[in-house]
């Protein structure tokens, strides 16, 4: 039997929450995560269905799609008190907030105990930037950016779309942003091929992105600066919603983050995001601490929308 619409919205609010509380409890699971099969089958369906054009890859996305919500499906029916433990499992399931910081936390430690090679090894964790280009400094201007980054990939707006479509909306953001991870890169294979899952990225986080700017803004601790470098910096970024989350994170840490970023296959030169000096380690672990003040807050409102509209009972006379 389906819930009536204003129990399901309170077992998705409570299904985010919790799925939160386990996240920071347990971070991801290190054998068998449910997203590393997310990219084994688009992986599958990428052989198969590849050609140097966009139309292959809208096809590809979704292929991948349809093949992840039919799975789902099941843990989408769950009904009565199972069903804001299926959301929660859900939600774990696509966060990844908690992992995020644990791995920055790891690289503050190893580069505050002088080991540069321990924390080199760690930056493929973070980012797909080629870690033998990068010296000290560039180490730690890379893991702020990939905190600040992925504090609205890896935790706004999986709760975002949970908010908006419940286990559908967790399943089918992870897949997105999973997709655009392994091929939306501007490489000779993938400038094609990659083009929709991009695309569909950029759109999927067009709103969360900017959420999280507007909680930096609110909890950062420099609103102004905050403000003034999202406004000022963050359509120069080659990324619309990092652009936004980055510049909000170098205003409120008071610290100037851009300048040239080496890939593996290309070279940019990224812009110049705030107007403070270079971080170091202590501007590292101050990002790492932002970041899990924005997912918290970022729970509580994603709960809150999911309830807009249940009405509370009335007792009887």
């Amino acid at each position: 039997m389906n819930n009536p619409p204003s129990a399901r919205r309170v077992a998705r609010a409570l299904g985010l929450v919790a799925g939160l509380g386990v996240d920071l409890v347990f971070a991801d699971p290190r054998r068998g995560h449910p997203v590393a099969g997310m990219g084994t089958l688009a992986g599958r369906l990428e052989r198969v269905v590849y050609r140097d054009n966009r139309w292959a890859g809208v096809v590809f996305v979704g292929g991948c799609l349809v093949s992840v919500l039919t799975i789902a499906e099941p843990l989408r029916r769950v009904g009565g008190p199972g069903a804001a433990a299926a959301t929660a499992a859900a939600t774990w399931t696509v966060l990844g907030g908690t992992g995020l910081t644990r791995v920055a936390t790891a690289v503050a430690d190893a580069l505050d105990a002088g080991d540069e090679q321990a924390a080199r090894a760690l930056i493929p964790s973070l980012c797909g930037r080629d870690p033998e280009s990068l010296d000290r400094a560039g180490m730690i201007r890379a893991t702020v950016e990939s905190v600040a980054e992925n504090t609205s990939d890896a935790t706004v707006a999986p709760l975002v779309w949970g908010a908006v479509g419940g286990v559908r909306g967790l399943i089918a953001y992870r897949m997105i942003n999973t997709l655009d991870a392994m091929v939306g890169h501007r490489t000779p294979r993938y400038e094609q091929f990659g083009w929709a899952a991009a695309r569909l990225d950029d759109v999927a986080n067009l709103v969360p992105a900017r959420l999280a700017g507007v909680i930096v803004i609110a909890i950062g601790g420099r609103p102004t600066g905050a403000a003034s470098a999202w406004r000022r910096d963050a359509r120069a970024h080659p990324s619309p919603n990092a652009g936004v989350v980055e510049s909000s994170f170098a205003g409120a840490l008071g610290i100037g983050l851009g300048g040239t970023t080496v890939y593996r296959h290309r070279v940019e030169e990224r812009p110049r995001l705030g107007d403070g000096p270079a971080p170091d380690v202590a501007d590292l672990r101050r990002a790492i601490t932002l970041s899990r003040r924005v997912q918290l807050v970022s729970a509580v409102l994603a709960s809150a929308a999911s309830t807009v509209g249940v009405r509370p009972r009335r007792r009887g006379n």
